[in-house]
């Protein structure tokens, strides 16, 4: 089989990349512009395109697939040769359900903790010796790749995104899954720039549901409105399943869970990650998993790259970043640092970086988001918002949105570093948040800047 990627370097297209070249499969790609950890990973395999840009030249008739991502625009060179070769072009999710479309298929969707849930199911099946394909948004110790499809696993996990599937394409990448069983963590607007209400944003979930197959299971958060009024609809056919928060007990910096009678002591923590832990219990013992066989594999999850992860912990100094933007993500990650470290000064920095949070109709969605810390920043790029051609915002406009007039508001890295340098640390938990990369400032750049007097 010869494939070629359409925007190759994009975290979902070079992982999918990987996943065919590890399978055999004859690789090439495209890209005006790549960058890491895409660039190394392709380079080691000897997949990074010889130059960036776009190339007709490169599409011939002998290609069994086309395979665009969502990077490449409609009248990108390469896919208007596809077109005119009459060549089999897919997009991201359309190419995954091919591959899996005689597979038993478990779609984790909703606002937040997509990741998280999806990560647990694979360490779990990981630790029982369950054999699964998989695409999930992050990287998850144990697995070297963010997507794996084979012939023979008969499971396929898909962490389900309800962003649109490709230029040429404007349905949300989960409705092409037809999962036989689909979880809904919750909904929470995002995404305005193509959903303009939060009531286009609710359908797209309600569609979600609709394309469960017959036969089917939907678990769903109980706790949600929305969620709750999507199940009312009980589709004959359809098992419906609520969960909720499990019962848990934070002592000394260490939550523990208890679910089926069993006390499960965890590295993760969070109301919002005892959920998520809930509706991966539900998945799993779905997938023939024990309690037992649950409980020893989350005593050993420590979470997904970039999700409530500690990337420093010292004497009285503990660092976290996370990939929180959305309101709802940043509301629960602030009070889940607050809940596991009462007695410290919780400090959230929050970067503005998605369409939706740089653009200040969207801006009061965030109402009291950062309240659970003693100290809160929030931070952007204007050249963030000249490449969304938004209009600049204000320090007024920020914090009307987030409701906190003593919001700190920096726009500026330089001035973002003499901040971190001016603060005491001492007995502090620092919480990092961000879809972005804060002007380029590492999560390793943080630490040496809060630590280096210390």
């Amino acid at each position: 089989m010869r494939v070629h990627f359409i925007a190759i370097g994009g975290s979902a297209m070079h992982n999918l990349a990987i996943a065919l070249h590890q399978k055999g499969y004859q690789v090439s790609g495209s890209d005006d512009e790549i960058f890491e950890p895409s660039r190394t990973r392709l380079m080691n395999l000897g997949l990074l395109p010889e130059r960036e840009g776009w190339d007709s030249s490169r599409i011939t008739s002998d290609l069994d697939a086309v395979i665009v991502g969502m990077h490449a625009k409609k009248d990108n060179p390469e896919l208007e040769a596809a077109h005119q070769l009459g060549l089999k072009i897919y997009s991201y999710p359309e190419y995954l359900y091919e591959a899996s479309k005689d597979k038993f298929r478990v779609v984790i969707g909703g606002s937040h903790g997509k990741t998280t849930i999806t990560s647990m199911i694979m360490h779990v099946a990981k630790c029982a010796g369950i054999d699964i394909d998989y695409m999930v948004g992050a990287k998850v110790d144990g697995f070297d790749v963010m997507v794996k499809l084979t012939d023979d696993a008969p499971f396929m996990i898909f962490e389900g995104d309800e962003y649109l599937t490709s230029p040429i394409d404007p349905r949300p990448k989960f409705h092409l899954y037809h999962p036989h069983i689909a979880l809904l963590s919750g909904i929470a607007w995002d995404h305005m720039n193509v959903f303009p209400t939060f009531d286009d944003y609710v359908i797209q979930f309600n569609t979600f549901y609709h394309l469960i197959e017959t036969g089917g299971t939907f678990i769903y958060f109980e706790e949600d409105k929305e969620l709750r009024q999507i199940a009312a609809n009980q589709r004959a056919g359809i098992q419906h399943v609520p969960y909720n928060v499990p019962e848990y007990l934070t002592k000394n910096g260490r939550t523990s869970a208890i679910i089926d009678g069993i006390d499960i002591p965890l590295t993760i923590f969070g109301k919002h990650n005892l959920a998520n832990l809930k509706g991966a219990w539900e998945v799993c013992k779905r997938l023939g998993v024990g309690i037992n066989e649950f409980s020893s594999a989350m005593r050993s999850f420590k979470g997904a790259s970039n999700r409530l992860e500690c990337v420093h912990n010292e004497d009285d100094l503990v660092i976290f970043r996370d990939f929180a933007h959305s309101p709802s993500k940043v509301k629960a990650t602030v009070a889940a640092v607050r809940e596991q470290y009462p007695s410290r000064k919780v400090v959230a920095i929050f970067e503005l970086h998605t369409y939706s949070s740089l653009n200040k109709n969207f801006l009061p969605e965030y109402q009291g988001a950062l309240n659970s810390a003693d100290q809160s920043v929030v931070f952007f790029s204007p050249h963030a918002l000249e490449l969304k051609r938004l209009s600049m915002l204000d320090t007024d406009e920020i914090r009307a949105g987030f409701g906190n007039s003593g919001l700190k508001v920096i726009s500026n890295r330089v001035d973002l570093v003499d901040w971190l340098q001016e603060q005491d640390w001492t007995n502090s938990a620092l919480l990092l948040m961000s879809s972005g990369n804060f002007d380029g400032i590492s999560p390793a750049q943080f630490v040496g800047i809060v630590t280096q007097d210390r």
